[in-house]
């Protein structure tokens, strides 16, 4: 493979993981935009959403279409679920705290979610190595093909595979959905409206507790649909996945300017096009340091972020 080849590939890939990571990022910025609330625990909810598709797929013996099409309703399902009863047992009961106890409360739930997924590798399933070891990471069987789908027509050795077309065919229209969803629906006017002055918004009459449930089921599901597309992309996955990907999403999501949604995409795709040219140009023990590189600098000289606007502080 000559050298445009490779960097070719590496493009590729780094679409690929840029759009899963876009997918997180955008439950962080959601929220972030109607509460102004750091959900700490949203890469763990995802996490959980990978755990349920292998349980899944151990017991049920999922596979083909009709497999992957169980496993896209029923992971964001599970998760948009578990975001909406987080958010009412865990942030409800603060919304009138100061804002560290939310956050602080985020941080516990992650914690709590993590350890829910070292329970759940521990089930005595095949799927799960017999529980064995619960910490170790998980197989996770290859139900779309890895076979070349263009025969080398983007050139020697660039290989796009079922596995990029199935993350592109699942995130690209969720991205367009969502957008959409927000910007032309009651719903997502309210939620428009709600992250620009709950106390104005609940004036007119808009009820700002159901729209920020809403928002919480609207960004777990999009943590489930990325967890169905993460496992079946990787092929692997455990307990400590929340971490690693709680944190590209949230940089991404700082990126492109937390509570933006188009600016999550955006910031989604840069942070998966880094870490693929960090590991293929650099070395893969370099790219995380790489990637909060990036986020410090954006910090220091852009807090607003590439898309974000500058928001004068209230006093």
């Amino acid at each position: 493979m000559g050298g445009f080849e490779a960097f070719l590939q590496q493009v590729l890939i780094g679409l690929s993981n840029g759009m899963i990571i876009a997918l997180i990022a955008l439950g962080y910025t959601m929220v972030y935009g109607v509460l102004e609330l750091i959900n700490f625990a949203h890469g763990d909810l995802f996490m959980l959403g990978t755990f349920l598709a292998l349980t899944l797929v151990g017991a049920l013996g999922l596979e083909g279409p009709g497999g992957l099409a169980v496993l896209l309703a029923a992971c964001p399902a599970f998760c948009a679920g578990l975001n909406w009863a987080i958010d009412r047992w865990a942030y409800r009961p603060l919304r009138e705290a100061p804002k560290m106890a939310p956050l602080v409360s985020a941080i516990g739930v992650s914690f709590i979610l993590m350890n829910v997924g070292l329970f759940w590798g521990a089930l005595p399933m095949e799927a799960f190595g017999g529980g064995r070891a619960a910490a170790a990471p998980k197989d996770f069987p290859a139900l779309v093909s890895n076979a070349d789908l263009l025969g080398g027509a983007l050139g020697a050795g660039v290989r796009f595979t079922g596995k990029e077309l199935l993350v592109w065919a699942v995130t690209l229209p969720l991205l367009g959905g969502l957008t959409a969803f927000v910007r032309w629906t009651r719903l997502g006017m309210a939620m428009r409206a709600t992250a620009q002055d709950p106390v104005a918004a609940r004036l007119m009459g808009i009820d700002v507790d159901r729209v920020i449930g809403a928002t919480f089921l609207l960004g777990g599901a999009l943590a489930g649909f990325a967890s169905v597309v993460y496992a079946l992309y990787t092929n692997t996955i455990s307990f400590q996945l929340g971490y690693r990907a709680g944190l590209d999403a949230f940089t991404a999501a700082v990126l492109g300017g937390i509570g933006n949604l188009p600016g999550a995409a955006l910031g989604g795709l840069l942070i998966g096009l880094v870490r693929a040219m960090s590991d293929w140009a650099i070395a893969a023990e370099w790219t995380q340091a790489i990637v909060f590189a990036i986020l410090i600098l954006i910090l220091v000289f852009r807090p607003s972020g590439l898309l974000g606007a500058r928001v004068r502080e209230k006093v």
